[in-house]
């Protein structure tokens, strides 16, 4: 899986005007337990309220059970669970979407697709949610151009509401400059669609990818590459 990943990375980036039409195979078997393996059983559940040790209870009929419902586009995210934390430096709080547990495994394998793809584009100045940076390289090369170079202005501008609002319509755009294979544009779709469950009341959005989705950050990188960074 690994071997293709990096296949799929190569050519993206010997070839920036590709177009992929033949993704969604690669979410099988393997790349599903993967996913499974690599998940975080400490963190908190979805609306299924399924834990990482109870679905390991029938590992391989559970996987087998969700390749298949994806091979036949069956699958259907469930609506992520809505809870809100504290916003540093704010008396705001900020939402988080907690997503079912199979939906995790999903997510984090469409994002290790979309990840493959998208870091070959990204702009070597895109620090946020990207394997391998942090926020630390990012201030050291702020502080690298504030001493070597001539800086008359620093902005510092934040988006307001950011992962709520993202424009679904403009996110599969964006997705279509470089994917052309529907099952996946679909799945990626159905995850957007999915809704929110808070306190008992399911909100079907119109917009936004809920910040705390394992897929929302490469989406929100993506998303802002187009119509922000270049």
């Amino acid at each position: 899986m690994e071997t293709k990943l990096a296949r799929i990375a190569q050519v993206a980036k010997e070839r920036p005007k590709e177009q992929f039409t033949s993704l969604a195979h690669l979410i099988n078997v393997e790349m599903l337990l993967k996913c499974h393996h690599e998940l975080n059983g400490n963190k908190a559940s979805g609306i299924d309220e399924v834990t990482k040790a109870e679905y390991e209870e029938n590992l391989l009929e559970n996987i087998n059970r969700l390749h298949e419902s994806l091979r036949k586009m069956a699958y259907k995210p469930q609506a992520v669970r809505r809870v809100y934390i504290p916003k540093p430096g704010s008396s705001k709080k900020r939402p988080l979407g907690i997503p079912a547990y199979e939906d995790k495994i999903v997510q984090l394998a469409v994002s290790k697709i979309l990840t493959a793809i998208y870091e070959q584009d990204f702009l070597d100045s895109s620090y946020g949610f990207r394997p391998g940076r942090s926020c630390h390289d990012a201030l050291r090369k702020l502080n690298d151009i504030i001493m070597t170079k001539k800086t008359n202005w620093i902005v510092d501008a934040d988006i307001s509401g950011f992962f709520d609002h993202v424009d679904h319509g403009w996110m599969m755009r964006c997705l279509e400059v470089r994917i052309k294979d529907s099952k996946l544009l679909r799945i990626i779709a159905r995850m957007l669609k999915a809704g929110i469950m808070e306190e008992g009341e399911f909100k079907a959005p119109q917009e936004g990818t809920p910040q705390g989705g394992i897929v929302s950050p490469v989406l929100a990188n993506i998303y802002l590459h187009y119509v922000l960074d270049l």
